[in-house]
């Protein structure tokens, strides 16, 4: 077993133990630290995370995982690797790890575009005029392969000839709802599918949470279509704030729901009312970081 293989096979280990009750994205933030999983497994002082010797059986069993996923034409990338999607390191929830579909970009430019699976006719309209929005801007699509808002969205990107990224609530095996199984396909040949569970995993209440987390820290803005009051939505447009990301909610959102209102209130969150406001708000926001740097170019430079 050579040095990456170990490396893996002991990240692995590590999410199977969780020491100390450790969350995946703490080991995650713990290994990314580190640089290496082995330093974390096999610490050199007494203060390690295991209260038990190190058992080179351990890495055996997964380092045989690997391989069967390996065998099976599974593709993956752990927080170790040079091409782990660069934004998604710097979030409270990093996925230790991802299976993949497609062309991974590591420094992907995009934004959400997400709501509510009953979308009306306004709300899919909506969500390919965003799409298309942001393929025109030279941005890719994210999405949560979800009906309503999030296929109108992957749709309208493909069928404009851009990128999309379909983050699934499942393992990289499944199809989730079963009607999206043709155009997850599509967006693997074309795009980026992602997944950050084991690839036999079904969907549960648990992973469309954790799903959301990774896409809010995936993409530059979480755009917000249409949604209702307990929508799962509300629950990206919540990280994404916490992750420093900027929230675009159509104005349908706040006036219809209690937490688009109370979200609206809160800082670098933008409400439109139409896809002229949607450009300006997106411009805006690519633009932000930019404007950032050049002043604080102009300070140092006294």
């Amino acid at each position: 077993m050579d040095q990456a293989k170990r490396e893996t096979a002991a990240l692995l280990t590590l999410l199977r133990e969780r020491p100390r009750s450790m969350s995946w994205g703490q080991i995650a933030a713990e290994v990314s630290y580190e640089g290496s999983a082995l330093a974390v497994l096999t610490p050199s002082n007494d203060d390690g995370l295991f209260d038990v010797p190190f058992d080179e059986a351990r890495l055996t069993a997964e380092y045989e995982a690997v391989e069967s996923w390996r065998r099976a034409g599974l593709a993956f990338v752990t927080v170790l690797d040079e091409d782990y999607p660069r934004r998604l390191r710097g979030i409270r929830e990093t996925p230790p790890f991802l299976f993949y579909e497609g062309a991974l970009v590591p420094d992907d430019e995009g934004m959400s575009v997400v709501g509510s699976r009953d979308a009306t006719r306004w709300g899919l309209d909506f969500a390919a005029d965003a799409a298309q929005l942001l393929v025109s801007e030279g941005m890719t699509v994210i999405g949560g392969l979800a009906a309503g808002v999030d296929t109108a969205a992957h749709r309208a990107a493909l069928d404009a000839g851009g990128r999309t990224v379909a983050f699934l609530g499942t393992g990289i095996t499944k199809s989730y709802p079963q009607q999206n199984t043709a155009l997850q396909r599509e967006i693997a040949a074309r795009g980026l599918v992602l997944s950050q569970f084991y690839p036999d995993a079904p969907p549960t209440k648990q992973t469309f949470p954790m799903r959301n987390a990774s896409m809010s820290g995936y993409g530059a803005a979480t755009i917000v279509v249409e949604a209702n009051e307990h929508s799962g939505t509300r629950i990206q447009a919540r990280l994404a704030g916490e992750h420093g990301r900027p929230v675009v909610l159509t104005s349908r959102v706040v006036e219809t729901t209690d937490w688009g209102k109370e979200t609206a209130r809160r800082p670098n969150v933008w409400v439109v009312h139409n896809t002229e406001d949607l450009t300006h708000a997106v411009r805006e926001i690519r633009e932000a970081p930019r404007r950032l740097e050049n002043a604080l170019a102009a300070l140092a430079a006294g």
